[in-house]
């Protein structure tokens, strides 16, 4: 497990008085500023929310310290985190921060070794989780759903995966189409 968890990305200004359209990967939204003062992940920036309010599909913060657009827009793409034990606890069964999910293996329903996951995206358009196959030096990008994704087992550091037939990777056996509940924490949502 990760000691600090990715909860936001910064946006571009937001007009020019410096506020900052702001992404959150939080399941609540406007939870981010609720976790006290944000960092960049090397802890060599923080910024705290001054204030928060929701727009069409984002949220616009005015962070401590930032008067004026250009300032703003210096900001723009700087990923903002928080130390974990910040963070609620997990008590839901089938609940889990995405950065649980980095570095556990993934199978194939019938247990085939693929590789590990090197990471979790999302670009826009849902999340993609990046495979680095074990026979490989080149990842594969998997739609994270529970038609490609339909089990999660962290107590076995597991992500069973079913690999649609156009992937790099060749077909695998017992590749069946099964759907299952997934739960989640999304930390990771960069355009929610």
């Amino acid at each position: 497990m990760t000691d600090k968890i990715r909860v936001a990305r910064i946006g571009a200004a937001h007009g020019i008085r410096g506020e900052v359209k702001l992404w959150p990967f939080t399941e609540d939204p406007e939870a981010v500023a609720s976790y006290g003062p944000l960092e960049t992940e090397d802890g060599a920036r923080r910024f705290e929310i001054e204030s928060l309010r929701p727009a069409k599909d984002h949220l616009v913060a005015r962070i401590v310290g930032i008067a004026d657009r250009d300032a703003a827009e210096k900001l723009r793409n700087i990923d903002l985190f928080v130390p974990r034990d910040r963070l609620p606890p997990i008590e839901e069964p089938d609940t889990y921060y995405l950065a649980d999910l980095v570095g556990l293996d993934v199978v194939t329903e019938d247990g085939a070794p693929i590789g590990k996951v090197h990471a979790l995206h999302n670009f826009g358009a849902g999340d993609i989780l990046e495979i680095m196959p074990a026979d490989s030096a080149k990842p594969v990008m998997l739609l994270f759903n529970e038609l490609n994704v339909p089990k999660v087992d962290l107590a076995a550091r597991q992500v069973v995966v079913v690999l649609p037939v156009s992937t790099s990777i060749p077909p695998l056996e017992g590749e069946g189409r099964r759907r299952s509940r997934r739960g989640g924490v999304n930390s990771e949502d960069d355009n929610e």
